[in-house]
């Protein structure tokens, strides 16, 4: 029976709407809706980019063009 519920929610609901002024416009459900979807979205966006950023590697390639170093010695840091 929770659409009797949800039903009994409504109806004590609609004095409290009658309140409000009707000539201010508000976003309602559906922009909160689409504020929420939006919001998870972003959320699993940064989740995969900071999973995908776990992943690169920083170290670059050598320079073919740099004399190769001696065994024993230390690279040279650009």
């Amino acid at each position: 029976m929770p659409s009797m519920s949800a039903h009994l929610a409504l109806t004590q609901l609609v004095p409290l709407a009658k309140e409000i002024d009707e000539n201010k416009v508000t976003p309602g459900l559906l922009g909160f809706v689409v504020f929420a979807v939006m919001a998870v979205g972003v959320w699993l966006l940064m989740k995969s980019m900071n999973r995908h950023m776990g992943r690169v590697t920083f170290e670059e390639a050598p320079d073919p063009s740099a004399p190769a170093p001696k065994p024993g010695e230390a690279a040279p840091r650009p």
